[in-house]
């Protein structure tokens, strides 16, 4: 079904949302920006027609706008209670995206805040947020908001992307269908603000995170050639623990609307390519170092770059971090001993409190360090909440105080917790006075304290804070091998953190390494992450994003599908639906008609257990075949028997059986053989190697054709079949490297067949024969569905250029189903085919059958 109007961006068949944005009456809305001269009426997300304009805009302007939970900026109350105040979160990320776009690129903000504004001056923020900042708030209601973020966002996705699976309703939770209508509808009111001030044209859309999945296809939906780009900053799970997800596929095709997906690791890329082949049939290709994924035309980047920190932001820290909190008074308290540091969200994944077993583990273990060796522990305030956030918390108290109590000496304690909000400044102190760093974290996305960390150490020459500038920098990392950041630190201690003794040796061995080998390992990691920052990571990401979308305007593209099975189909501008009117006018003035025709998928539907043509069918054939300016071909993958006894009441009907290697003509009752051999002895060399693979691959197995033999691997494990089937096709090349054969991989199949056999050469051959007898085609009519009909529309053009076709020919190659292909035409499926064909039949001169068809012996 194809629309091009969306009145509902989303209807969920458990039920319709309240309409959001207009409680206690109406609110204007911000003034959209134009894209084509005119006036526009107020936008009525629900009554809208989509925008997807085939014409620029004649006024381009560089834009981007960047989509995100939380806007950043910061918000208090006025000292009065009366209006707000706003400043630039400085800690924000998303702040500083900008930092690697061009100059003269302007960007605009969209998201929440993070207090609650009261609907009576949401208008009057939402104007001061624009002018000033160039953001955009969206005000999610509160029953939305608690459903959206602390239900499906923090209770459902965020464990589950973590490898948390809920056993049971008092671990984990159970799927709550509300939570996901509530983050469907928070997905919509961002969208909403995005459409209020997006030039589809012209901008482009950057979307940060879990929270907002399925926002692409509510942006798909309403501008089909939007440039947008999604980069997932959390981890995304192995396809075995994302298939639990009871939304699964919806999210996986609402990412796949976004034109390029991006992941910090090669691992997170990985894990969501396994579960697009696994769940919806979708391979990926690289060419050139870029990854991408066909998927109804449009090509789907996938990109691979872990963010980086803000250095300058750092580096500006630091000059102010002596004076503003007395790093002078931290090395005081310090003075002799070995400072290790910990700086964590107080979060159930950060593995503070194995971090405090593998502390505790050492100090049993080296005795030497006690008294000596201080693990700091900052704990930022949690952002979620739950009995699971509750009993982690209780348990890294009792371990602090159970280590502290055994450990206590007087001046020193081996465990210094520091459960406040700690600023930037703070933390750039104690990151300049610890000998390392320790993130055991047992599953993150990023997780950029050892970046900052490092940076801290290397210091600014000549700031009071690094009054030792010219002596040699030095730095130890003990970092979990979970986390994104961690292929990137290729000089840290690298540690599983259920490991605790392991993880406690890890302590040992950083802190009492040599001055010279921390040194080299710093320089290292320096290198990286000042040349890997935030800015070089926004810079490529936008590069390949213009990249990835330079085609957008050259093609012509279709929404389809309803809810969150909705797709755009791009396709080349010259590739339109067949009109029946056009061909059969074309039809009735030809003399010499050539109709090549596929079966299953084309005539005859793939769902459909019974193959047997009906009598409609077969009533269409003998009409088609009795008009004596047709050479009619039904051209099959088939079998020659079964095509030769479905179709024995089709006297007149040309059969070419198993893509081509047996050839039955019109008015002749034997089959000729058009293989270049017909020794097929091959098979005993390549049947017992596909019976190899087919033992030790569940779900595979083996068809045998008169001249051919295929391997089918659609019902084994979709990797694990795809491994065996390039191992296969290596192998059966090695083996049959001498044999006059061809050996081909297709969609789940392995194919061995005689060489100079497929469709095109039929199509060739039956264009050639016509033209020998002096009836070149002047109408060409030729329909498949599947890749092997790729070939009868490629030699089609050959035919031409070559001269066995006219170049007036009057020329229909048409496929079945909108995807891309060779073919200049489309029908949707097998009805329109069998409608077309009928059209055609009643169109034909009826002439009696003795009328003879007859081939040269030659």
């Amino acid at each position: 079904m194809m629309s091009r109007s969306y009145t509902n961006l989303l209807d969920l068949a458990s039920g319709n949302f309240p309409v959001m944005g207009r409680e206690r009456g109406e609110r204007k809305r911000l003034p959209r920006v134009m894209t084509v001269p005119g006036v526009i009426s107020e936008l009525d997300d629900d009554q809208a027609n989509s925008v997807s304009s085939d014409v620029q805009s004649s006024v381009a302007v560089d834009r981007v706008i960047i989509v995100a939970n939380q806007l950043p900026v910061k918000a208090k109350r006025r000292p009065d209670n009366v209006g707000w105040s706003f400043s630039w979160d400085e800690d924000s990320l998303f702040l500083h995206i900008k930092d690697g776009l061009p100059d003269d690129m302007e960007v605009i903000y969209v998201g929440s805040l993070r207090v609650e504004v009261d609907s009576s001056e949401q208008d009057d923020v939402s104007q001061l947020l624009l002018d000033r900042f160039k953001c955009v708030p969206a005000f999610l209601p509160p029953d939305i908001l608690a459903k959206y973020y602390h239900g499906f966002c923090k209770q459902h996705l965020w464990p589950l992307f973590h490898y948390m699976l809920p056993f049971s309703a008092s671990h984990g939770g159970r799927f709550d269908r509300s939570w996901w209508e509530a983050y469907v509808a928070a997905n919509k009111i961002f969208s909403q603000k995005v459409i209020e001030v997006i030039n589809p044209d012209d901008d482009y859309v950057w979307i940060h995170d879990y929270h907002l999945m399925v926002l692409p296809t509510i942006l798909r939906r309403r501008f089909n050639r939007l440039r947008m780009g999604f980069f997932l900053h959390s981890p995304f799970p192995s396809s075995e623990i994302y298939r639990t997800l009871p939304l699964r596929e919806e999210i996986l095709k609402a990412l796949l609307n976004a034109d390029l997906i991006g992941f910090h690791t090669f691992d997170y890329a990985r894990h969501f390519l396994s579960c697009c082949s696994r769940m919806l049939g979708l391979e990926y290709q690289s060419k050139r170092g870029y990854i991408g994924l066909e998927y109804f035309g449009r090509t789907v980047g996938i990109k691979i770059m872990p963010v980086g920190i803000h250095m300058g932001q750092i580096e500006s820290v630091l000059k102010f971090a002596d004076k503003e909190w007395r790093l002078e008074e931290l090395k005081q308290q310090f003075a002799g001993q070995t400072v290790l540091l910990g700086v964590d969200d107080m979060d159930i994944f950060k593995g503070v409190n194995l971090k405090l077993l593998a502390m505790e583990q050492m100090l049993n273990q080296h005795p030497k360090w006690r008294g000596r060796a201080v693990l700091v522990q900052i704990a930022n305030p949690a952002r979620g909440k739950g009995k699971d956030l509750e009993e982690i918390q209780a348990e890294i108290q009792a371990s602090c105080k159970r280590i502290n109590d055994n450990f206590r000496q007087p001046g020193y304690e081996p465990i210094i917790f520091i459960d406040r909000p700690v600023s930037l400044s703070e933390r750039a102190a104690y990151y300049t006075a610890a000998e390392c760093v320790v993130v055991t974290a047992v599953r993150d996305g990023m997780n950029l304290t050892p970046y900052e960390y490092i940076v801290c150490r290397q210091g600014i020459p000549g700031s009071e804070s690094t009054s030792d500038s010219n002596s040699p920098k030095k730095s130890m990392i003990v970092v979990s091998e979970f986390i994104g950041c961690s292929p990137s630190l290729s000089g840290a201690i690298r540690v599983n953190p259920w490991n605790v003794e392991a993880t406690a040796e890890a302590l040992h061995e950083a802190i009492s390494m040599q001055d010279a080998e921390k040194q080299l390992r710093h320089e290292k990691h320096y290198k990286y992450v000042s040349t890997h920052d935030v800015a070089y990571w926004s810079r490529s990401f936008f590069q390949d994003l213009e990249r990835t979308c330079k085609d957008h305007f050259r093609r012509r593209c279709w929404g389809i599908g309803l809810s969150f099975g909705f797709r755009v189909v791009a396709l080349d501008p010259n590739f339109r639906k067949l009109s029946i009117d056009d061909i059969v006018s074309d039809y009735s003035r030809a003399k010499n008609r050539a109709i090549l025709l596929d079966y299953d998928g084309t005539v005859m539907p793939q769902t459909t257990i019974s193959k047997i043509p009906s009598q409609e069918v077969i009533s269409i054939f003998n009409k088609l075949c009795s008009d004596v300016k047709n050479t009619v071909f039904l051209v099959s993958g088939r079998g020659r028997d079964s095509l030769g006894k479905w179709f024995s009441p089709c006297k007149n009907l040309g059969i070419a059986a198993e893509h081509g290697y047996y050839l039955r003509w019109p008015y002749d009752g034997e089959w000729e053989m058009c293989g270049q051999s017909n020794d097929f002895g091959w098979m005993q060399l390549a049947e017992p190697v596909m019976q190899l693979y087919t033992e030790s691959t569940d779900g595979s197995y083996i068809e045998n054709k008169e001249s051919a033999i295929v391997w089918h691997h659609r019902d084994a494990d979709p990797g694990f079949g795809s491994s065996q089937a390039k191992e296969m096709l290596e192998h059966l090349e090695s083996v049959l490297a001498n044999e006059p054969v061809a050996v081909k991989s297709g969609q789940f199949i392995v194919e061995v067949k005689p060489q100079g056999v497929s469709k095109g050469v039929v199509a060739e051959k039956i264009f050639a024969s016509m033209t020998e007898r002096g009836r070149q085609a002047d109408f060409v009519l030729c329909i498949g569905d599947d890749r092997s009909d790729e070939d009868m529309f490629e030699i089609i053009g050959d035919a031409m250029n070559s001269g066995v076709l006219s170049s007036n020919t009057s020329v229909y190659a048409c496929t079945v189903g909108q995807k891309p292909s060779k073919a200049k035409y489309y029908l949707d499926d097998t009805s329109d085919v069998i409608m077309m064909l009928e059209a055609l039949a009643d169109a034909s001169d009826s002439v009696p059958s003795s009328v003879a068809f007859t081939e040269s012996s030659d």
